[in-house]
């Protein structure tokens, strides 16, 4: 029996959105024609068999601004008919994404769990029509059975039973008679047809498994074939979008909706995202996790949208990317340096800028007083006035980064060096005049400078020009940091095949536990977002608690791999 699960999915008579692709196209005829008496519904169907990846954000980007634009609704729908890999854990994590991701679902969250009785109706109704039957063959049986892509399969020795024997063996697999694995049922449909789907699919099969809602009311449950089509239609979806994997059982959904006289709902098949440095694939992502090869599902490493966001993207960032990929029907890959373009788009809008030493080494100034604390301007963020301005502490000792110096330094090298100047970020113009080495190692411990007193930045004496300009901490009010270094989690853009583990990248994560950071972020909280002048973005990790400080790197501030790649 249909019901609506909406009773307030009206006509919407909405103003088509301004960017199209060919999905809208279709949403924009079938409201022309009144198809679907002028409704927009959409749904999003996770299987909580795992976290969301980036390839779930393009999905919920898609179904969830449809019916935005379109003003009409948008159902979050849990597909849990596999009991023996789903967990609560899954539940809630996604949940939390979809949510983060800037969506709500208001009082539209269903389960395929909550359909299990109308489902079981269903499959009576097609077993008395005769158009299924219970079989007896095993796993491998049924396979062997199916044929191939250039062979017709051949019929189950029991496809011919009848409807009263079907009706008490189904009965009785539900009754829980029949061990795991020995009895299915069966779509009886066409063990000719050159769609492998449609070669009497199966629809049930004996399982003993504890449902994390359910419980043990069950001991058959419905296969994501059969659950999926009849979901859809018992929430009266008007446009299911599928990826393009589905579209070869889109016949199958579309036949037992037919056979079953329900509401029909059009399924709409788009190209998955596929993007380079990575893998999509939800069983490999958990192969990563339950082999510890990652600290969890939201490891900054992972695609999940949970590493992502612990990583420091921002929702936007996701949505901004979902927008500039597009919809298409044709398979291609997208370069993450997109991804991260869009990432630095947002951020370089939204960050405060501040300044971090991740390797630090001593810089004494000679000339400046000592006891001296100047608090100078610096600017949070030149993207946004509205961000104003924040107090530095300057003093006699600083830290500046182990890079910004070389005793011997190549050619177009314009940072300190001995005898060089460089202007100091928001401060004084300083000359390195001597350094300090270790006596066993020779390993530089100290630079000794003088400063240009009538150099400070902003005054009217700060006008004379060196050219270089590097970042620095005052070393007496510097806070301790730890700084986790992020890369890409593989060191080729396809990481596939069987061998696909042998391409992680061992430099994804470099952690680095002595650097400083300016005072200003004694009041971080977990997930505040900073670009560290000349280093990057970076945001504050879940780690960070009682009084330590832990970053992780969320992007450089270009794209590094280009530029090694061109080098």
């Amino acid at each position: 029996m249909e019901t609506n699960k909406n009773p307030e999915d009206l006509k919407t008579n909405a103003e088509p959105p301004v960017r199209k692709n060919f999905i809208r196209e279709i949403v924009d005829d079938d409201l022309k024609t009144n198809k679907f008496e002028g409704r927009v519904h959409t749904r999003f169907p996770p299987e909580p068999n795992g976290y969301l990846h980036i390839g779930h954000a393009k999905s919920i980007c898609l179904n969830f601004g449809l019916a935005r634009d379109y003003k009409g609704f948008c159902n979050l729908r849990f597909d849990d008919t596999n009991p023996s890999k789903e967990e609560q854990e899954y539940v809630d994590s996604i949940e939390h994404d979809v949510r983060w991701l800037g969506f709500d679902w208001e009082n539209r969250l269903y389960y395929a769990s909550d359909y299990f009785d109308q489902l079981h109706e269903y499959a009576v109704q097609l077993i008395k029509k005769g158009k299924a039957y219970v079989c007896d063959l095993n796993a491998d049986q049924v396979r062997e059975h199916r044929g191939t892509l250039t062979e017709p399969g051949k019929d189950s020795p029991y496809r011919n039973r009848s409807v009263e024997e079907n009706l008490d063996l189904f009965e009785r697999m539900r009754k829980g008679e029949f061990p795991d694995g020995s009895r299915t049922l069966r779509a009886k449909i066409d063990m000719a047809s050159p769609n492998l789907n449609m070669r009497d699919s199966v629809m049930y099969r004996v399982l003993r498994s504890t449902h994390h809602r359910t419980g043990d009311t069950w001991c058959i449950y419905p296969m994501y074939d059969w659950a999926h089509g009849q979901s859809d239609s018992i929430e009266r979806i008007t446009h299911s979008i599928c990826t393009l994997e589905f579209e070869d059982h889109r016949p199958l959904y579309d036949w037992f909706v037919e056979q079953l006289g329900i509401y029909h709902p059009q399924q709409i098949e788009f190209a998955r995202l596929n993007i380079t440095y990575t893998v999509m694939s939800k069983r490999k992502l958990l192969q990563l996790v339950e082999e510890k090869r990652v600290k969890g599902w939201d490891d900054p490493r992972m695609p999940t949208i949970s590493g992502l966001r612990r990583r420091g993207f921002t929702p936007e960032s996701i949505r901004l990317f979902a927008d500039r990929i597009g919809i298409s029907k044709s398979e291609s890959t997208v370069d993450v340096a997109l991804l991260e373009d869009c990432l630095r788009d947002d951020l370089n809008k939204r960050s405060r800028r501040v300044m971090a030493v991740l390797h630090p080494i001593k810089l004494v100034i000679e000339n400046y007083p000592d006891g001296v604390v100047e608090e100078l301007d610096a600017v949070n963020n030149p993207e946004d006035a509205t961000m104003g301005s924040r107090k530095v502490p300057f003093s006699k000792v600083l830290y500046i980064e182990q890079d910004d110096f070389r005793e011997d330094p190549p050619k177009k090298y314009f940072r300190l060096s001995p005898g060089v100047e460089v202007r100091l970020r928001y401060a004084y113009i300083i000359k390195c005049v001597g350094v300090v080495k270790d006596e066993k190692t020779g390993e530089i411990v100290e630079l000794r400078c003088t400063y240009d007193a009538e150099t400070r930045s902003g005054s009217p004496q700060s006008a004379r020009k060196v050219k270089g300009t590097i970042h620095w901490v005052s070393a007496s009010h510097a806070l301790d940091a730890e700084v986790r270094l992020y890369d890409r989690l593989f060191k080729v853009e396809n990481p596939g095949g069987d061998d696909w583990r042998d391409h992680i990248n061992p430099s994804a994560l470099e952690v680095l536990k002595q650097c400083k950071v300016e005072p200003s972020l004694s009041n971080t909280t977990l997930q505040d977002r900073y670009q560290f002048e000349r280093l990057g973005y970076f945001c504050v990790d879940d780690d960070s608690s009682g009084g330590s400080l832990v970053f992780n790197r969320t992007v450089t501030l270009r794209d590094t791999w280009a530029r090694i790649e061109k080098a």
